[in-house]
């Protein structure tokens, strides 16, 4: 309630309203519906779409899937006509990713054209501006998600540039300033745990003005992967417990979407919710796996079908889940590997070297915490898992 009476104040009543409207019933609509697809077994379609618009992007971070110098992106008629797809099914909710989508030519016309969804707009901030704020402003359905991975120092070395920080603190009040609706995500590893695990960065997260704060756990991927910085299984249950106890009086909104509300680990990918369309127009199973069989055509009207008959998804959610209710890549990437050379893939990056990158990955603890699930304890949130948003029923 805390956090709701802040952002009603710091926020314009119309973009309150179309984060109600577009987001918040239209979400509930369409999981319900795509709940009753599941049931039935209908013809398939996610819940939502993550889309990653291009590769470009202005920092070269360490531990990331997208390739350093990368210039494939969607057309803008990819673009629209993923999301006219997708409305078709009654999905109106869109996670946009990069590279970095700021640097994406057109995307806020396209925000602005389908006014009737809304947007989570993953950015390192860095170039959110008073300017691009006020036009995301107008805009009105956009919740900017600002990447912060560690103070000052560590920001600079994990980021690979200089003063990644002080620029991304710039995007953050850029935010508050235009009133919008904005989350701050760290994808947390060992080099920051310390600094971002702590009741001070969540107050200091607030005090910017965040409406909500999204712990990711670091996924080590990538040309340079660097594996020494995933978490430890004592790291991962710490931040698990550190998620449940603080959650209950933050004044920020806890975000994860590793655990439902039972505490037992859950994949996006694995139960079907969310699947990712990359920059090369490719359908991926999720993100950090990089390998595909179906692809857009010019204007994506073949959305519907790809879904509908991906041999390759299908086999992937089915065989998956099956191995494992966490994250394969992290606990056993080899046996992804295999599961994925089962069929006619074609890598979707730049670099082209993601399937040897994956055969000689370590494995590195993941998030499934088996008979030690620490389930929820904050009721609204708990509500939320079971019946909205990341986790409602998602393994039956």
């Amino acid at each position: 309630m805390k956090v709701g009476w802040r952002v009603m104040r710091q926020t314009p009543a119309r973009l309150l309203w179309k984060f109600a409207w577009n987001f918040g019933w239209r979400s509930l609509k369409n999981m319900h519906a795509f709940k009753k697809r599941q049931k039935r077994g209908g013809a398939f379609f996610p819940a939502f779409n993550m889309i990653s618009v291009t590769e470009t992007c202005n920092l070269a971070c360490r531990g990331c899937w997208v390739t350093a110098g990368g210039r494939k992106s969607l057309t803008l008629e990819q673009l629209d006509g993923i999301i006219n797809e997708s409305k078709r099914h009654g999905s109106y909710f869109f996670g946009i990713l990069g590279g970095e989508p700021l640097m994406y030519k057109g995307l806020i016309d396209i925000f602005v054209k389908h006014s009737d969804c809304y947007f989570q707009l993953f950015t390192n901030g860095t170039l959110l501006d008073d300017n691009v704020a006020q036009q995301l402003r107008k805009a009105g359905n956009v919740t900017p998600l600002i990447s912060i991975e560690g103070l000052e120092e560590e920001s600079d070395r994990r980021r690979q540039r200089d003063e990644v920080y002080k620029r991304t603190l710039r995007g953050v009040k850029a935010c508050r300033k235009a009133g919008l609706i904005f989350g701050v995500a760290a994808s947390i590893c060992q080099s920051n745990f310390n600094d971002l695990v702590t009741r001070e960065h969540i107050l200091r997260v607030a005090k910017e003005g965040a409406a909500y704060l999204w712990y990711y756990i670091y996924r080590p991927v990538g040309a340079d992967a660097n594996p020494e910085n995933a978490l430890t299984w004592e790291q991962i249950r710490q931040l698990r417990q550190f998620l449940v106890d603080e959650r209950r009086n933050s004044p920020v909104v806890l975000i994860d979407v590793y655990w439902d509300d039972k505490g037992k680990a859950m994949c996006p990918g694995a139960t079907g919710m969310s699947h990712h369309i990359s920059p090369s127009g490719a359908l991926e199973f999720c993100p950090v796996i990089q390998m595909a069989t179906d692809f857009l055509n010019k204007d994506a009207s073949n959305l519907s079908a790809l879904y509908e008959h991906s041999k390759y998804l299908a086999g992937m959610r089915q065989q998956v889940a099956a191995a494992t209710r966490g994250c394969i890549l992290m606990e056993d990437p080899q046996l992804m590997a295999k599961i994925i050379a089962q069929y006619p893939v074609s890598e979707t990056t730049t670099r082209a070297t993601a399937m040897q990158e994956y055969t000689r990955m370590s494995h590195v603890p993941g998030h499934d915490m088996g008979d030690d699930a620490i389930p929820e304890k904050s009721g609204p949130y708990r509500w939320l898992k079971k019946n909205y948003f990341f986790g409602f029923g998602a393994y039956g």
